[in-house]
This record gives structure tokens, C-alpha cells and sequence, in this order.
């Protein structure tokens, strides 16, 4: 693509251009302390007493649909899943998918990152045919990758919860319209 008017990049392509280069490479726990900053720097300490670390607490996430990116090997964002499940108030138990956080460095939002990374993340997804995604999040941002607040009104979860922003992409008609979300997985117990 040749200058624009005057000689410069158009910003666009600038910005496209940057993120081309930056390389979307699945989890692994060897990024868990580059990660562990970056959250850190983005939510504060306080970010493990919101209602969606609670979901992860004791729990693993999904490497084979968790992403980071790295530029120059500089983590500048991260994107995770971790198994989730809701029961129904018959007792019945569905599986779900909980997408997050998504994160990116302070000095390189405004680029893509984030949405590259939800990209790989739902095709990955998709690809798996794993469960409908939930998430806790903001409609305007998550709404162009088919999330909504449609399905979620009534779900219950282990802390308080904006209800606009408790968000579901993927099919909710096999899901209870009343139920409580929790962890899939057994949490771990401490010695």
C-alpha cells in the first residue's frame, strides 16, 4: 500500500501493520508469571476478589483454547478459557466455556491485540465444538464476536454480577433459563 496524501502511512495501516507482527501463541504455565504482571498492571491486586476469579479459582484453564501474544517475546496480551458448568434447578448440569480475562498492555491497547486474540480464541472454540462461552464483560466490545445478555437474567454465580454484562455466545437452548454457574473442575484444596 503506497503513502497517503503527503507522504504518510495512513494510521490504519500503520496500526494493521504492528499487529501482523505480533505472534498469537497458545498458554503455556511458562508464560504464568509474564501473565501474572500483566493482569496486575491492568486490574490491581483487587482483581481476585471479582466474581469471575471466583469461577477460576482452584481451576486450570483450557490450554488448547487460552492464547497469548507476544512481541519481540514481550507479553502484550493474553486471552484464557476455563471449564465451567451450570445446573438447573432440576439438578441437571450443562457445560459452558468461561472466556478471560482478556488483557493488553496498557502501552499497546488501540492496536488489535484484543481482538486478535478473541479471534483464535472462538475459532479455536468453534473448531472444538466446545460449549457456549460466557463471559463478564462489556456488550459494546463483545457484542461484534456474538455475545449477549439474552440467555443470562437468571443465572445465579458465586458473587455479585452486573447483568449486562454476564454475556453468552453459542446456542443457550439446551441451558437451564434458571441455574447456578460454577467451576466444571474439582477445585483443588489447600494443604
Amino acid at each position: 500500500m503506497p503513502p497517503g496524501r503527503g507522504g504518510a502511512w495512513p494510521l490504519s495501516f500503520l496500526i494493521e501493520s504492528l499487529t501482523q507482527l505480533i505472534e498469537i501463541l497458545a498458554f503455556s504455565p511458562a508464560d504464568t508469571p509474564d501473565l501474572e504482571t500483566l493482569l496486575d498492571a491492568a486490574f490491581g491486586p483487587a482483581r481476585r476478589n471479582r466474581t469471575a476469579y471466583r469461577l477460576r479459582d482452584g481451576v486450570a484453564c483450557d490450554p488448547a483454547l487460552s492464547f497469548v501474544a507476544r512481541d519481540a517475546g514481550r507479553l502484550v496480551g493474553s486471552l484464557q478459557c476455563w471449564p465451567l458448568q451450570i445446573r438447573g434447578l432440576s439438578g441437571a448440569i450443562a457445560p459452558l466455556t468461561l472466556l478471560g480475562p482478556v488483557v493488553t498492555a496498557a502501552d499497546r491497547q488501540g492496536e488489535g491485540i484484543a481482538s486478535r486474540l478473541m479471534t483464535t480464541a472462538l475459532a479455536a472454540i468453534d473448531a472444538l465444538a466446545a460449549p457456549p462461552v460466557l463471559l463478564i464483560g462489556d456488550a459494546p466490545f463483545y457484542g461484534r464476536f456474538g455475545f449477549t445478555a439474552d440467555a443470562t437474567a437468571d443465572w445465579l454465580l458465586p458473587g455479585p454480577v452486573d447483568r449486562a454484562r454476564l454475556l453468552l455466545r453459542g446456542p443457550a437452548t439446551a441451558l437451564p433459563r434458571v441455574g447456578w454457574v460454577e467451576p466444571a473442575a474439582p477445585r483443588r484444596r489447600a494443604a
